[in-house]
């Protein structure tokens, strides 16, 4: 029994804690995202660099999903219709996530497994209210 009393506040303390933790992190991800701009770059040909920023990103893959609207819209300006995935580097800036991503743009369904439909993922984009190019 006094091992079960001495454990009690521990116990109490932790959830304490713990309840802190999830009241940090609510009001850490009460902000909503803010969509800080797109800067793109023609590297060669139909290969392009997309730089992307936002405030309060909820997640990497919401500033990744950003900068894939962006190669999408951009794809669509050129005239093609697909673009495929080459990398994305992400960095995290106290509240500001920045991506620096590349993609091939192309009028045919390029090979590989990251690929996307422009199209189809801008209308996606607009949906969700990611902003493109």
């Amino acid at each position: 029994m006094p091992m079960a009393r001495a454990t009690a506040p521990l116990a109490l303390a932790l959830t304490g804690l713990a309840a802190c933790a999830d009241s940090a992190q609510v009001g850490q991800h009460a902000l909503p995202p803010a969509f800080l701009g797109i800067e793109t770059r023609l590297l060669d040909g139909d290969l392009v660099n997309f730089r992307v920023a936002m405030r309060h990103a909820e997640s990497r893959r919401l500033v990744e999903d950003y900068a894939a609207c962006a190669a999408a819209q951009y794809a669509l300006i050129r005239g093609y219709g697909f673009a495929r995935h080459v990398r994305t580097n992400v960095v995290q800036d106290g509240s500001v996530a920045r991506a620096d991503a590349v993609y091939t743009i192309s009028p045919a369904l390029p090979k590989g497994v990251a690929t996307i439909d422009a199209e189809v993922t801008v209308r996606d984009c607009g949906a969700r209210g990611i902003p493109t190019v």
